[in-house]
């Protein structure tokens, strides 16, 4: 007769393989090769671009972290959850989570900016769409709605983009001195590039000059508190608003995981369908 430890082996293996294909099946949904789908939009406080566009000249509370390398042309996007939506510049890279701006992940949640009435929670499915470019032309402040690089650390994402001439970054791109993407190194001052004869940029001052620069600051609004901070030091700058409780009622319908409401069509799947037969199967076979 075959021992419980068999039993319990055999149906954590039916498990294992059973989630193994949900999870597969949900990063197939959530990939967006269509330009269109649903993600579990988490919140995320800390500015970065990881192909170095400087915070200081775009609107950080409206910026994508999400998988994969950041694109020459899809660099705009709409969310949309329940009647909200905002647009969303896609220029980083996160492991797996599809990160949005905290700001914009509060509004959409609550309908006000985390400034205002912050709250907390997990991740929410959201649906999304890309767009043109020249959609998301308010959120980059330079003139002309031109992607703003860093002239010392863009060079390689840039070459990328200038090599496939027909795209968007190739024909609406300016450099400046300025060292990250934070903006507290460098000069705010505009730099030229005569590719493909150079691949260094040329600027008034010294490219990559290590002075500080504290004539453009980046903010970002610190989860859960909605305090706009100095992203530089961490200085708190303003508080946060009146908090909503994430524990209420409306917000246990969100869909977050640990909510109670499961992801759609988890038990349509006939991977589980099978496994949850099988656990039957040998608990009533125990003697």
């Amino acid at each position: 007769m075959r021992t419980n430890t068999h039993y319990t082996l055999s149906i954590l293996t039916a498990l294992t393989a059973s989630f193994t294909q949900v999870a597969a099946r949900s990063v197939a949904v959530r990939s967006g090769a269509s330009g269109s789908g649903t993600v579990w939009a988490t919140p995320h406080d800390s500015y970065s671009s990881s192909v170095g566009v400087l915070g200081c000249k775009v609107n950080t509370d409206r910026i994508a972290y999400w998988p994969g390398s950041v694109d020459c042309n899809n660099l705009c996007l709409s969310l949309k959850y329940e009647d909200r939506s905002v647009k969303l510049l896609r220029i980083d890279s996160s492991q797996g989570a599809y990160d949005v701006s905290y700001d914009a992940w509060n509004y959409l949640v609550t309908g006000y900016s985390a400034t205002k009435r912050p709250t907390s929670g997990g991740a929410i499915a959201m649906e999304f769409e890309y767009l043109s470019p020249s959609a998301c032309s308010d959120l980059i402040h330079t003139d002309g709605h031109k992607l703003p690089l860093s002239a010392s650390n863009s060079i390689n994402f840039l070459a990328s983009c200038l090599d496939q001439s027909d795209s968007w970054v190739a024909k609406n791109y300016v450099l400046y001195n300025i060292q990250d993407s934070i903006c507290s190194w460098g000069h705010d001052e505009k730099c030229d590039l005569d590719w493909p004869n150079a691949n260094q940029p040329a600027c008034s001052h010294t490219l990559g000059d290590p002075v500080a620069l504290t004539t453009d600051p980046v903010y970002n609004i610190r989860y859960p508190s909605g305090e706009k901070v100095l992203a530089s030091s961490g200085e708190v700058v303003s508080t946060g608003g009146e908090p909503i409780d994430s524990s209420s009622d409306s917000d246990s319908d969100s869909g977050a995981p640990g909510s109670g409401k499961l992801a759609p069509g988890l038990f349509d799947m006939p991977v589980v369908v099978a496994t949850i037969s099988l656990v039957t199967y040998h608990l009533l076979a125990l003697p």
